[in-house]
């Protein structure tokens, strides 16, 4: 492996940890305190909230965000896909 492609693959596997961080976060941590989250939100408990709309919400925008941290990588690392 080249310098090149280790310091791809080291870029890449910092951005998977801190993902996985904020992942772990907002599905375990957040979870477990939202019970004591007892104000309304839109009219729903913020907790109900927090479970069923915002952590859905927060893993598409982490899942978004890789592959566009990743395309970049790629196209910096002469990695990109050819287009069909």
């Amino acid at each position: 492996m080249n310098p090149k492609h280790r310091s791809s693959w080291n870029r890449n596997l910092w951005v998977i940890s801190l993902l996985l961080g904020l992942w772990f976060v907002l599905s375990f941590v957040l979870m477990y305190f939202a019970r004591e989250l007892t104000f309304n939100f839109f009219g729903w408990p913020f907790s109900f909230w927090v479970a069923g709309q915002g952590a859905p919400f927060a893993y598409c925008l982490i899942i978004f965000f890789y592959a566009r941290y990743m395309n970049r990588l790629d196209a910096e690392h002469d990695r990109a896909e050819a287009e069909a």
